[in-house]
Parts: structure tokens; C-alpha cells; sequence
């Protein structure tokens, strides 16, 4: 093969800058965009907190018109996911300098978070706890007659849900709701702190499991607008539930052995106890154990079982009433809606639909492992990282119901995900972050003009199942006819020396 020329080498560098230039200059403008948002006052997308307190204020002194505000958001995730596929499709994307970073915690911090109104439930159901009532029982527009100052803020749909959350991430809100007493914006500041630090938390272990992929961590994860946008500045609990559940793996991967295999079945159990259907990452982690699986697996499970007990007996038996009830619920942007409405739904039909689902899910996941087979000679953060972006990317895409931050976790698992050739799995799970970003925007059910309303409920109910149909069909071939390529000889990066 004749070598080389300089010139053409000199262009591919030239092209390279060039690339990597506008991927950062569309990741400014998204981030941006977003922060106007956060930082304005009240509007479509963000509730009215009241009072500030000791808490930040609005430091942009103007609102937003709910078209404006709508069009902001789909512009920023527009040119944020175009940043991404740059980012993927190119050379990875660079490590952020730490001042970045922590300029993007600081605005965050200093930001009301918008995309739904679920942080003020939060503060509520921490209300609840915190003045001695029981949050999985107790409803918010009855409690202490509607005239609670946290709690009445409750928006719709909400008012009449008790608690969907666990006992873990309910002790949370709970202590937030004692910092923060009788002003909704202290609360809400509090509790936003916790969603930035296990953001931050996240990219910490994150660096330490996978060297040599800071690049492709900050591109996926630090300064991905659309996880930052629905993760950080939506201030949800899912970061949390992320945050420890990504903390279990490290643990399991830092510290080899039974030792390893208790902390990270605490981490898990407090993972599992802010959401439930965060027990997925204790599957991750049995599926990647190699050395003295059944040992490290029964002392994984076993520690597990033991905090989750302990924090059930606390909360009491109501606590995953909800979950009960909200099974069989079916999203308007999932194509599933579509089966609902074809058969005039109906319990039958929704049983049907998750029975449909499950099974979807299991075959979504076969498609991802051929795809991203974790290999056997990476390091065991690495294949549990991979199969937490299996298994997660499965059930994001599969579910009857699911809204965009869900997919936070499967966004922290996938850095370890690495190889150009399983590029089309960071593609497809950006289309489905990025097309159901745009279906709940602005993300409230208030505050909207008639106009607005119509625009954006036609992007949720008749785009955005399209699109994602599309990605299941574009998931499925995919799989069959690339997922049997083997990988190039020599041991993968990130992989660890035989002993």
C-alpha cells in the first residue's frame, strides 16, 4: 500500500479541527439555550416557585411566551443532538477542562429546573414525610386541606397521586424539606443540589472505571444538552436512582471480592429504593461477574435484600402501592398508544399491551447485545457498564410508558459502549432521547396558549411514535446484519492483562 501523503494527511487534520469546532460551537448555543430557560422567569416549561428565601432567584429578568420557550427547547436539543452525532461519528469528542464543568454545576445550580413539574412534587411528598404523615398514602390536595405552602403547589396531573417514589429517595426529599421549611424555592434548591452532585458523581466514577475514555465520557455524559437539559436542569429523581446505581458497579469494580460485592449491593438497594425499576443493575452486575460468581453474586443479593428490607419496615407496607397502579399505563408518545386507541383500549387491551411489551423488551435486548457484546476480557465495570446499556436501552425503547429521563441511566452506562462499529447503538438511543425531548416539551400541562398545546400534542402523539417505530425498525436490522461482526483481534480498550 503506497504511504500516505502529506497533503492528505494535512487535510484530514484540517477537516478534524474543523469538525470538532462545530460540535463545540453547536454544544454552546444548545447549553445556551437551555440555561435561558432555566434562568428566566416563570413560564410554560417552569413553575412559579414562589418566594425565593435564601434560595438563587431568576437572574434573566424577563419570561418567555409558551411558543417562544417551546421553540427554544426544540432548537437547543436539535443542535445538541447534532453535537453528539459529531461527537460519535467523529473522533469522541475531548475531556472538559474542569472549570467547564464546574461552570455548568454552578449554572445549574443557579437555574429553576423546567421540563415538568415534578420537583415540586418532590418538595411535596418531602412535606408529607417531614411533618409525620405517611407520602405513599397521603394525597396532596387533601393534605392539611390544600392550604399547605409546599404542598399545595402540586400541579396537574399530580394533585390527587401519592407517592410513586421509594423509601430511600423519599428520606431524601424528606431532609430537603426540612432544609428548606416552609418556602417552596428553598426546597427545591436543596434538592436540586443533590441532582447536580450525583451528576458530578456519575462522571467521577465513570473516569475511574473506564481510563482512557475522559473524551467520550464528557461527550456522552458532562456535556450532553439533552441529558443535562431533562436530567440536571429537570431536576429528577432518575439522576439519583443513576448516580447510585452507577456508584454500585464502581464499587463492584474497585473492590474485587465479597467486600466489593456488599457495597455495591447497598449502593444497588438504595438504587432500587428511589425507583424500583432501578433493580435492573443488580442483573447488570450478576451478568458481568466472572471470578467466584455465585459467592460475589449471593453476598451482591444478599446485602441488597437486607437494606431494602430495613428501609421497607421503615416506610411500611403502602410504599409501592402506586406501582401497582401504574403498570398498565401507556405513554401518548409510545407507539403503543396507537394499539390502544386501534382496539379502543380497555383493561384487556392494556394487559395485552404489556405482555407486548415485555416481550419486545427481551427482543430489543438480544438486538443491543449483538450490537455491544460486553467482552470478556474488559474490566468488570466495563461489562456491567455495557449490560446496564443493554438491558436499560431495551426498556426505554420497549416500555408501554416511559418519558425522556429514563434514559439517564442508559446514557451513564454507555461511554463503556466504545467501538466505531457499534456506532448505530449511540445513534438510536439518541434518537429515541432526542425525538421524546421534543415530545414533552414544554413538559407541563398548564400554562400553554390553545395554539401551542395543539402543536405540541401533535408532535406527541402522531411524531413521535412514528420516529420511534422507525428506530425499532432501524434497531432490528441493524442487529441482523451487523451485529455478527467480530471485533478486531487484540484485546479491546479499556480491557484488562491475563493473570
Amino acid at each position: 500500500m503506497p504511504p500516505v501523503s502529506h497533503n492528505a494527511s494535512d487535510a484530514s487534520d484540517v477537516a478534524g479541527v474543523t469538525r470538532e469546532r462545530v460540535r463545540l460551537g453547536l454544544l454552546v448555543a444548545s447549553f445556551a439555550l437551555l440555561l435561558v430557560v432555566g434562568l428566566s422567569l416563570p413560564h410554560a416549561a417552569a413553575p412559579d416557585l414562589g418566594p425565593r428565601g435564601w434560595a438563587p432567584g431568576h437572574l434573566l429578568p424577563f419570561t418567555l411566551s409558551p411558543a417562544l420557550v417551546t421553540a427554544t427547547m426544540w432548537t437547543a436539543y436539535t443542535l445538541g443532538a447534532a453535537a453528539i452525532v459529531l461527537a460519535v461519528t467523529g473522533q469522541g469528542g475531548r475531556e472538559l477542562p474542569r472549570p467547564v464543568v464546574a461552570t455548568l454545576a454552578v449554572l445549574a445550580a443557579l437555574a429553576t429546573p423546567f421540563g415538568s413539574g415534578d420537583h415540586v412534587s418532590y418538595a411535596a411528598y418531602g412535606r408529607i414525610l417531614a411533618l409525620g404523615d405517611n407520602p405513599w398514602l397521603q394525597s396532596p390536595n387533601t393534605f392539611h386541606g390544600g392550604t399547605d405552602p409546599v404542598v399545595s403547589h402540586v400541579e396537574a396531573p399530580w394533585t390527587e397521586e401519592p407517592s410513586v417514589y421509594g423509601p430511600f429517595a423519599t428520606l431524601v426529599q424528606g431532609l430537603t424539606s426540612h432544609g428548606g421549611g416552609e418556602n417552596l424555592r428553598q426546597t427545591v434548591w436543596l434538592w436540586q443540589l443533590i441532582v447536580i452532585a450525583s451528576w458530578l458523581a456519575v462522571r467521577w466514577a465513570l473516569r475511574r472505571m473506564l481510563p482512557g475514555r475522559e473524551g467520550r465520557i464528557d461527550a456522552i455524559w458532562t456535556a450532553n444538552p439533552l441529558v443535562f437539559s431533562v436530567g440536571v436542569l429537570g431536576a429528577h429523581v432518575d439522576l439519583l436512582a443513576t448516580a447510585l446505581a452507577i456508584l454500585a458497579v464502581w464499587a463492584a469494580h474497585r473492590y474485587a471480592g465479597l467486600g466489593g460485592a456488599a457495597v455495591a449491593g447497598t449502593f444497588a438497594a438504595l438504587a432500587v429504593t428511589s425507583k424500583f425499576t432501578y433493580a435492573v443493575v443488580l442483573l447488570a452486575l450478576l451478568l458481568a461477574f466472572q471470578h467466584r460468581r455465585w459467592a460475589r453474586g449471593g453476598v451482591l443479593l444478599g446485602s441488597t435484600v437486607v437494606v431494602v428490607g430495613a428501609l421497607q419496615l421503615w416506610a411500611g407496607p403502602h410504599v409501592y402501592d402506586q406501582i401497582g397502579r401504574s403498570a398498565k399505563a401507556v405513554a401518548l408518545a409510545s407507539p403503543w398508544r396507537w394499539f390502544l386507541e386501534a382496539f379502543n383500549g380497555g383493561a384487556t387491551v392494556r394487559s395485552l399491551i404489556s405482555t407486548l411489551a415485555a416481550v419486545a423488551a427481551i427482543g430489543f435486548a438480544y438486538c443491543f447485545f449483538r450490537l455491544a457484546r460486553p467482552h470478556r476480557e474488559t474490566t468488570m465495570g466495563a461489562r456491567a457498564l455495557a449490560w446496564l446499556v443493554i438491558l436499560t436501552g431495551a426498556y426505554a425503547l420497549a416500555a408501554s410508558y416511559s418519558l425522556p429521563w429514563y434514559d439517564v441511566i442508559v446514557w451513564a452506562g454507555l461511554p463503556a459502549v466504545s467501538a466505531a462499529a457499534v456506532v448505530v447503538v449511540d445513534l438510536v438511543l439518541l434518537a429515541r432521547l432526542w425525538v421524546m425531548s421534543m415530545a414533552y416539551t414544554p413538559g407541563r400541562v398548564l400554562g400553554m396558549t390553545p395554539a401551542v398545546e395543539d402543536l405540541t400534542m401533535t408532535v406527541r402523539t402522531h411524531v413521535a411514535p412514528a420516529v420511534l417505530l422507525a428506530v425499532w425498525v432501524w434497531l432490528v436490522r441493524s442487529a441482523w446484519r451487523d451485529g455478527s461482526r467480530r471485533q478486531p483481534a487484540g484485546r479491546p480498550a479499556g480491557s484488562e492483562p491475563r493473570r
